[in-house]
């Protein structure tokens, strides 16, 4: 690959540069002499997430790692800023942090919309989609047929797969498609497909409207329903999606468990779209857990649709989702693009006290685009308020270990924006609240609530908090994302001050608090 051409993929903002008109041109149309350092730069392009080139993205797909390079491939309509006719978007990382755009994977068909699903690497070309000893990427994903919806049958969404001998550049659909057909269910969609060693087979985890159906392949091809999870466990009072089943080692410890993402919507902690996880164990047939009730990978509004990459070197769990809520996802405030992927999280099992929580928090491979701008222990006094003062907040991140659960923290600018994250030590809850934040009447749903996340299992001695935050968007990871909380955020101008509020009668004590500055992705090479 080369590892500085998607400097000259990328658009610049078409009216500023190009002229007003209608819909912006194809990425190769957008760029002017290669100007990489002005492209984008639109109102709320985030600089270290990743965002489609232009138009509307939604879901991450086809998830996998195979020759040294991660394909993130997502839900894409190339024509306009609100959802429409599906497509595979393509993009390619070597460290998960840089990203090369490549052209759309996957195009709609005579059998339908190109829906969520996964990628797998057929080692042993049980497909026989490669020349003998090669290895095909083969993606499996839903067929979404319009005509069948809007006839209000119920069998409208099948499965189909694909297949690439050329590491992901181009694609051929299987002749045989659809490898799986619909049997009456409305919504049975978003295929999550793994090699299982101790069956030597492939498994499928699908979703059936309220619950998770299972199959079972020799060759990719031909499927074998298996069996069901979930009809009267977990969160419900809306369309389950996006499943996601794999092997965790417990941290410290020689067991291992199964894990189960599940996302939902809506009916998430706090409204909308949200993912849970199930604990528990998979025997090759059934997936089982003694969890009845719904545990949260993310407690924000902005973190959807979720999944986790396949065959990453060393068993390693890499987790991007969706960021953004379908509460208003088709109104934020952006005109050339619309929506963007969460930072890459390790996901890590540990059992603390009695329970199993599954942690997410960002790779270490982050830390190669941050610049130290401060870093001191800091202590605010008795109901008294530290303000600290930074150029671009927007582009940073805070991070600092404390014992305290009760504390405030504003971020503002001069046009009156406040957005509040805060530790309530006797509800035992962190809140974030962006009602005063900037932008926010565009949906009625964006932003009349506060966000709060319960953090009752929190270790008695210093934790870690950190604070990303980009040009539109937070990530909050507390205790290295025991919890974690997402949310998008439109200020009118970038956050320049920070009030540390202090309610309590002691000092407030912050060990190593430091605020980074993070380099734009999109302005140099890796």
């Amino acid at each position: 690959m080369n590892r500085i051409s998607y400097l000259i993929l990328l658009p610049l903002a078409a009216c500023v540069f190009l002229g007003c008109r209608d819909k912006p041109k194809a990425d190769e149309d957008r760029i002017e002499n290669g100007n990489a350092e002005l492209i984008f730069k639109e109102d709320y392009r985030p600089q270290f997430h990743f965002s489609p080139p232009e138009m509307w993205m939604n879901d991450p797909n086809g998830l996998v790692y195979n020759e040294g390079v991660y394909h993130l491939f997502y839900q894409y309509f190339p024509e306009d800023i609100v959802w429409g006719p599906m497509h595979w978007g393509h993009a390619v990382s070597e460290d998960m942090i840089h990203w090369e755009h490549k052209p759309i994977a996957l195009f709609p068909d005579d059998k339908g919309y190109i829906f969520s699903g996964s990628a797998v690497v057929d080692k042993n070309n049980t497909s026989g989609f490669a020349a003998q000893g090669n290895a095909p990427l083969v993606a499996i994903f839903t067929y979404h047929d319009p005509e069948g919806e809007k006839a209000n049958t119920d069998t409208f969404q099948t499965q189909g797969i694909a297949y690439s001998v050329d590491n992901g550049e181009s694609w051929i659909k299987y002749e045989g498609n659809p490898v799986i057909d619909n049997d009456g269910i409305r919504d049975f969609r978003d295929p999550k497909v793994f090699w299982h060693d101790e069956t030597h087979s492939w498994i499928m985890a699908l979703v059936a409207g309220d619950h998770a159906k299972f199959y079972r392949s020799s060759d990719l091809k031909e499927w074998t329903y298996i069996s069901e999870f979930g009809r009267e466990v977990g969160g419900h009072g809306g369309v389950w999606e996006c499943p996601d089943l794999f092997q965790l080692q417990v941290q410290g410890s020689e067991e291992k468990k199964w894990v189960l993402l599940i996302s939902i919507n809506p009916n998430a902690p706090n409204g909308g779209s949200g993912t849970q996880y199930f604990i528990g164990e998979f025997d090759g047939t059934n997936f089982t857990s003694e969890q009845r009730d719904a545990r949260w990978l993310d407690w924000g509004r902005d973190n959807y649709a979720g999944v986790t990459y396949n065959d990453v070197p060393d068993g390693e769990r890499i987790f991007i989702g969706w960021m953004s809520n379908w509460d208003y996802a088709r109104d934020t405030p952006t005109k050339e693009w619309r929506s963007a992927m969460t930072l890459p999280r390790r996901l890590n099992l540990q059992k603390i006290g009695n329970t199993y929580e599954l942690l997410n928090y960002p790779l270490n491979n982050f830390d190669k685009i941050i610049q130290p701008e401060f870093k001191n222990n800091l202590v605010v006094g008795g109901q008294k308020t530290h303000h600290f003062t930074f150029d671009h907040f927007n582009e940073s991140e805070i991070r600092f270990r404390t014992a305290f659960r009760n504390f405030k923290m504003y971020f503002s600018n001069d046009s009156g924006d406040t957005l509040l994250l805060s530790m309530d030590q006797n509800k035992k809850e962190f809140i974030l609240n962006r009602r005063l934040s900037g932008k926010v009447d565009f949906h009625e749903k964006f932003a009349p609530k506060v966000q709060r996340m319960p953090i009752d299992n929190l270790p008695e001695e210093p934790f870690e908090m950190r604070i990303l935050m980009d040009w539109s968007s937070i990530e909050v990871f507390v205790n290295k994302g025991q919890y974690a909380m997402t949310a998008q955020i439109f200020p009118n101008e970038f956050y320049k001050a920070l009030d540390i509020e202090n309610n309590n009668g002691s000092d407030l004590i912050f060990l190593e608090f430091e605020v980074n500055a993070v380099e734009s992705i999109w302005r140099q090479s890796p």
